[in-house]
């Protein structure tokens, strides 16, 4: 069995590690464009844009979810998909400060 050492990081480098392995496929980072040009979308409608069947489309949903990233609401059979511009927000300050701390010259 593996053991994770990911507890010996920072918190903010294991939050901002899982969101950028939230964000580590195209299809994610096409439903985050897709969802904030809409606001909100079911299921159905995220798989009309994308080349994905729907249930690669629910996988890649539940991956974003699962990091905060976007949140789901039921609305009768379907669920209504948004982004959860908080977490976004936190994700963005943490991604700047943590490239604002890399050093600009290299050998």
């Amino acid at each position: 069995m593996t053991v994770s050492k990911a507890s010996e990081f920072e918190a903010t480098s294991v939050e901002l590690a899982a969101f950028f392995k939230a964000l580590a496929h195209p299809a994610r980072v096409d439903i985050m464009k897709v969802l904030s040009q809409r606001g909100a979308c079911v299921c159905g409608e995220i798989v009309h844009e994308l080349p994905l069947a729907q249930a690669t489309v629910s996988q890649h949903l539940k991956a974003l979810k699962e990091a905060g990233l976007i949140a789901g609401e039921i609305e009768g059979p379907a669920v209504c998909y948004c982004i959860d511009y908080d977490v976004l927000h936190r994700l963005l300050r943490a991604a700047e400060s943590y490239f604002s701390q890399i050093q600009t010259t290299c050998c």
